[in-house]
């Protein structure tokens, strides 16, 4: 099992960034596809990023929702074992709770992910 811990979450103005992280422990993220998801009140849990993987740790593919498609990227840094969102020109509509999530290989849906972190809270004023 890898641990996942979010952080970076806060208060921004439309318009404004923010970079999430994810650091892992417990494993070397390297052969881990790694997602994030964020949850806003009163909906389900959707897909937001992932940073696909094989199992021998080659990068396979980088994919995003429609709504975050050239605002947000996902970026990994295997040595430090970290995960990133860099989320830009943030809208209220951005605001949620964001989960980092992991699992070792391809998943084979967007949500085939069995590692989460406990969360990092978006809000997003006008």
């Amino acid at each position: 099992q890898v641990q996942l811990a979010e952080t970076g979450g806060g208060l921004v103005q439309t318009g404004g960034s923010l970079r999430l992280s994810c650091e892992a422990s417990g494993r070397t993220i390297s052969p881990y596809s790694m997602g994030w998801f964020r949850q806003a009140p009163g909906t389900e849990r959707e897909f937001v990023a992932q940073s696909t993987t094989t199992w021998s740790g080659n990068l396979y593919s980088t994919e995003y929702t429609a709504s975050v498609e050239g605002r947000f990227t996902i970026s990994r840094d295997n040595v430090k074992n970290t995960v990133y969102l860099q989320m830009n020109n943030l809208q209220p509509e951005d605001t949620a709770v964001y989960y980092c999530a992991a699992r070792a290989g391809r998943p084979t849906t967007r949500d085939d992910y069995d590692n989460w972190g406990q969360g990092t809270r978006v809000t997003v004023f006008s």
